[in-house]
Parts: C-alpha cells; structure tokens; sequence
C-alpha cells in the first residue's frame, strides 16, 4: 500500500471511531426522549406518531453531529499526528499529501525516504480512545429516564383523544364569541433553510419575508372575524371546517388585532406583536495581512490573502477584487480584475485562501495592488452583498532619478503627495459604503482617522504656500546671521537649490515657487482640505467627499500648471478710496449684528407630549385626558409616516395603545415617556451656572479677605 493510501486508513479508522463514540453517547438519550414523548402525547395515535418524530429529529441532528465532528479526521490531520508521533518521519509527513509534480529534487529524496520507514515500521494507531465510563453513565441515565417515562400514568385519556390542546372550554353562558382555539402556521423563506412550525400563540418572532397562517375558533361563531393592523391594513379571515383562516407575508415587523364583527374580543384586545427579523448582511473578517498597506519584500513573488466571511442563513459566491495601479501622480493607468473563490466550511461560516502571482499582474516598482474580498449571501429574490476593507501591496519607487532645474524639483515634490489624496477620497468612499454594518464608535474613530491623514497631507501642501506645520523647525528671524548656519546641503540636490533660489524661511508670500495663478489654485485646495477635514472629524464622511474631490481637480490644475516660478513680489493691498476719508459715509457697509433667534424644532409633537404625560394625574380632568388621548392618536400617526426611521416605532404604537386604553396605567404612562425621551430634540450648547464655592470654599475665601486686611497698612494715629 502506497503512503498516500496508509494516511487515508488511518483518517478512515479514526473517523469511524470517533462516529462509533458520538452514537454511543447520544442513542440512549435519543430513545429516552422519544419515550417520554409517547408518555406526554398519550397512549393513543398521536404517542407513536409523536415518539417517532422524536426519534426522527434525534437520528437528524445525531448524523449533523457526527458529520461535524469527524470532519477534522482527514488526511492533513493524519500527517500532524505522525509527525508528533513518529519523530523518524523529521517532522515531514505533509510532503505525502503534495503531489509529485510540485516537489523539488530534495523533497523527492525525502519523501521516498519517508514511504520507506511507513513501509518498514507499522504506524501507530490514531484512533480516539473509547470513553467507557462516560457511555456508561450515558446509557445508565437514558434508561432511568427512558423507565420512569414508561411506568408513568398517561397524561392523556381517550375522552380527550383528537381534542386541541390550545382549546379552552367556553363559558356556558357566554352569549359573546370567544376565542378558544389559535395557531400561527409560520412558513420560513426556503432560502433560510428553516423548517415550518407552528405555535399557540397570537404573538410571533419570523424571519422577515415569511408565510403566515392564522387558524382561529371562537364558540359560539361569529358573524366575521377581521384583523387589523397598526398601518390601517385589514385581513378578513374566511370560515373553513368550523374555523377562521387567513394568509399573509410578512416583511417587516407588525402590530395588528383581533376584530369580530367588527369590534375586539374580550381574549384579544392588545395588540399582539408579529417581530420580523430582518435577514443580515454577510459580515467579512482579514485575517491576513494583519495590516492595511503592506510594503513588498525583496524577491517576493507571491500575496498571500486570507478572509473569512459569516452569515445569518447561508453564503453565496464570493469573488476577489483586484486592482492594479501603475504609473505616478495622477497619470496613472488602472486595471480591474474579479477572481471567483471558493470557500472552506459550512454554509454559515466559510474560509477564504488566495495567493496572487505578482509576475502574472505585471507588478512594477511604483505600482500598487489593491484587492478587496466582496461575498454575497443567499436571501432571494435579491441577494445582499458585503465588501471587505480594501488591502494594498504596495512596490515603492526607488530613488535615483535625478532633476535639473526648477521644474524638476517641483515637479518630483508635488506628485508625492498626489495619490494621498486620492486614496483619502478612496478609504472614505469605503468608509461610507460600511455605514450601518459598523458601530457607531468604531465608524466614528475610522472618520477621525481619515481625517488626521487629510490633516497631514493639509499640512504638506501648505509648505509649498510657506506655512508652518508643527513638526517643521521654527523660522528663524528676518535678519538673521547665515555665517554661523549650518553646513549647505550637497550641491545639486534639492535642498541646495531651494537654499540658493527659494529662500523659503523667509515670508510666507515669497516661500514658494509657484506663480501667483498655480498658488491660488493650491490655496484653494487648501481651503476643500481645511472643510473636507471638518467634516471627518465630525464623523460625516458623505459631507466631506465632495471637497475632497474638489481638493483633488485643485491639485490636477497644479499639477499642469505651465510656470512653476516666478519672481517674489510684495504684499498687493486693494487700493483705498480717499474720496470718502473722513466723511462719515457708511453706505455699502452691512451690519454685523447677528440678533439670536428662538429655535424652533420641526417636529414638536413629541416633546409636548413628553411634557404633557409628566404632569401630575391630579392635574388631569377628563377634558385634559381627552385632549391628551386625542394628540396621542396624533402621535401614533405621525409615527407611522416615519416607521422605517424611528428605530422603536411598534414598541411606541404598542405603549401609545396600552395607555390610552388605560389612562390610569401609571407604569403604562412611565414606559411610554421613556420611549418618547430619544425622540426630543437635543438642547442647544449654553454656558452653565458657576458652581458654588461650597462650605470649605467659602472658609477658604473669608480666610483671604481676613489676611489681606491684615497686611493692609494701618493709619496712623496721631499724638
């Protein structure tokens, strides 16, 4: 037998005792349930029928356990344990799984040495070792329970054979219908994978898009039965085999109501609650490179990338991004690229693995590699999709090329500094597309630090403009001394020439060498800067992509700017008009008073009412109490136009409901004014009150007064 086949032996050998082990541990358990089952279901029909779905449901999850588990048993985890086991094989045992074609001449001669010694030396055996007191105690309990079950009493007897369980026995004198029998038949997505259920209850959790079916009895029969929902929408139920029926999908999260004919039963008066669980995106992890840029290493031919990607119900096809950027500045050519992947795992958790030939890309010095992983998942009809952080290998251009003149020098310094902006325009567009899949705390620190590197790249340009930045040197004075400054630079390079021509730590007009045209245009930039990093800062990056794409046409127009110098000129003031000197005329000049306003939220209604329910109970005649239920219904309208904005719109329905049922509800009152307190507006910014100096601060200052007075000089008193 070849190597190869002895390592998937000993895989199979392992797998079917670790499968012998889990039925061992799980059957007795199964069989107990299945036998309490049939003693809670009854000694009719229902308790073998019963029984059996157990004993179904438990051989189902029994087979998904040990699929699960002896999945790991392959022939990878056969070659780890001989290594640890087996030091002859010199840590080796991976080289059998490789195929011959993709070893070298050395791993040749060590994999035959290898199939020799397993030839030679039978291997050891890799089987999990058999828990014999946990089986034991395994079955030793399934059959006490399995005992107990079946010397009990039945709960059932055949006078209540084939009866409803959520049947109630009606009211002998009840003259109004009332309901005695409910259920919800709910009929998942197929896309979820989840199995249709049924439940004896008017209130509901389902997946949003799900099929659901109500099946009512009321004794005596009603006239018509309706439901009625928080939106104004109605489903009249349709009379079928002494029941009520009705069907509908449900797509988000509802609030509705039992109405026979036309008014609410007794049973059903709240509103009961339908809560639609939204199905989530996919979520996306790096897990390598840890980092964000990575530079390229000497000789490195390949990228190794890993992901790994979850979702709620199941992933679909995920492909890879790629996206190769050559060229400098902004003369840069970009070529796109998808690769498919195919994951490891199961349906809900998948791995991803991709090496990138940086030879087959055509990867250059000053070119970058950007990937990002998008997966989608399985909801249909429309599938969602998620985007992981973009990661870039990045070849940095070497240095070496030399510049003669003035429009080498900037020309090289400028285009530095010109993919920076564009990749600040590039981590905030992805920055903005992740909105609502992060946390707030956590898209507010990424925005912040988007906003510190436009800071940085701010900071760089405004050298060109003579500004300072803080970690330049300070500027030394007007009429300084040059004999006693350090040694000039070497001569050619760029600081000896702007030492000779520029000149630049002396006014920040003249500390350029750009014309005045290309040095308003990059003031300009600036200013988009100086905007686009307000807004970052603020945690609003859709605010600030605009400027940053104006920022970036500024520094387009800089960079072809045909006159790179100019000679230095004075300060240029606007000329003044000595007609008007000394007249007293103020015509053309505006007022700068600014008088404050009362703010004036545009939606009010909340927070009068959350004034309103804070009065005290006394206070309240049944005038007041009416007008009051009367802006609640107000309310509950208002908060209906805006449902999918108010992240608890059914918990208010459903506290507005209850209260003006029940005016008298004191917890009803509190926990509709705790729902209401996050819809007031936020107070405007104001300077608060001093604070008191307190007992000791007022010891402290009569102590003062009483020392100064003291040292006060004394008059003198005459003779």
């Amino acid at each position: 037998m070849s190597a190869t086949g002895v390592l998937e032996v000993l895989a199979s050998a392992a797998r079917r005792r670790r499968a012998a082990i889990l039925v061992a541990l799980a059957l007795p358990l199964i069989l107990a349930a299945a036998a309490v089952a049939w003693r809670v279901a009854g000694a009719g029909a229902d308790g073998p029928a019963t029984a059996l779905v157990v004993l179904a449901v438990g051989a189902a999850a029994l087979l998904g356990w040990i699929a699960r588990s002896t999945r790991p048993f392959d022939a990878g985890w056969v070659a780890r344990q001989l290594d640890d086991r087996r030091p002859d094989l010199e840590d080796s045992a991976s080289l059998l799984l490789r195929e011959p074609a993709q070893l070298n001449r050395l791993q040749h001669l060590q994999r035959a040495r290898l199939e020799r010694r397993l030839t030679d030396a039978p291997p050891p055996d890799l089987r999990p070792a058999w828990p014999g007191r946990a089986v034991a105690l395994s079955w030793a309990f399934g059959a006490a329970i399995a005992t107990a079950a079946l010397l009990a009493p039945p709960l059932h007897d055949g006078s209540t054979r084939g009866a409803a369980p959520a049947r109630a026995s009606a009211p002998a004198d009840a003259t109004e219908p009332q309901l005695v029998e409910r259920h919800l038949d709910i009929e998942p997505p197929a896309y979820t994978g989840l199995p249709t259920h049924s439940e004896d209850t008017l209130d509901a959790k389902l997946p949003a898009g799900s099929r659901l079916r109500w099946r009512l009895a009321f004794e005596p029969q009603p006239g018509s039965v309706d439901l009625a929902f928080h939106d104004g929408s109605r489903i009249a139920l349709a009379q079928a085999d002494g029941g009520w029926t009705a069907e509908r999908r449900i797509d988000r999260s509802a609030l509705y109501r039992v109405l026979v004919d036309g008014e609410a039963t007794g049973t059903a008066t709240p509103l009961h609650r339908l809560e639609a669980i939204a199905d989530r995106p996919p979520a996306i992890r790096v897990l390598g490179p840890t980092q964000a840029v990575t530079l390229i290493e000497a000789g490195q031919r390949q990228w190794l990338l890993e992901f790994e990607a979850s979702d709620d119900h199941g992933l679909g096809p995920a492909r890879l991004a790629v996206t190769l950027a050559q060229g400098g500045g902004e003369n840069v050519t970009v070529t796109e690229r998808t690769i498919a992947l195919r994951g490891k795992g199961d349906a809900r958790q998948q791995r991803y693995s991709h090496r990138l030939d940086l030879a087959q890309l055509g990867l250059a010095a000053g070119d970058d590699v950007i990937v990002r992983l998008g997966v989608q998942d399985n909801r249909r009809p429309t599938p969602q999709s998620a985007r992981s952080a973009s990661l870039i290998l990045r070849w940095p251009m070497g240095s070496g090329e030399e510049s003669t003149g003035m429009e080498g020098i900037v020309r090289q310094t400028l285009p530095a500094y010109f993919r920076s902006q564009r990749q600040v325009i590039i981590d905030t567009e992805a920055l903005v597309a992740e909105r609502g899949k992060l946390p707030a705390e956590r898209f507010e620190s990424r925005s912040d630090a988007i906003g510190v590197d436009q800071r940085l790249l701010r900071l760089r340009y405004g050298q060109f403009l003579g500004e300072e930045v803080d970690e330049g040197p300070e500027i030394e004075p007007e009429d300084h001394d040059h004999a006693d400054a350090e040694p000039a630079p070497e001569r050619g390079t760029t600081d000896s020439v702007l030492e000779q021509f520029g000149h630049t730590h002396d006014i920040p007009e003249a500390a350029t060498l750009l014309d005045r045209e290309t040095r308003e245009l990059l003031r300009a930039a600036l200013g988009e800067m100086w905007q686009a990093e307000l807004h970052l800062r603020q945690g609003q990056p859709e605010r600030a992509l605009p400027f940053e794409y104006r920022a970036l046409d500024r520094i387009k127009q800089v960079q072809q700017a045909s006159r790179i110098y100019l000679a230095r000129v004075g300060l240029e003031l606007p000329p003044i008009d000595a007609t008007r000197r000394l007249t007293g005329d103020a015509g053309g000049v505006r007022s700068r008073g600014d008088p404050l306003a009362p703010s004036t939220p545009a939606d009010a209604l909340p927070a009068t009412l959350w004034q309103r329910l804070g009065e005290p109970v006394a206070a309240r005649d049944q005038a007041a109490a009416s007008a009051l239920r009367s802006d609640l219904e107000s309310l509950a309208k208002w908060i209906g136009e805006r449902e999918t904005q108010l992240p608890q719109a059914i918990e208010l329905l459903a506290a507005i409901d209850a209260w003006v049922n029940d005016v008298s509800c004191e917890p009803c009152r509190a926990q509709l004014q705790a729902l209401l307190w996050p819809l007031l507006p936020s107070p405007a910014a104001a300077i608060g009150p001093r604070a008191t100096a307190g007992a000791s601060g007022t010891a402290y200052l009569e102590a003062l007064e009483t020392l100064e007075s003291l040292q006060a000089p004394q008059p003198e008193v005459s003779p």
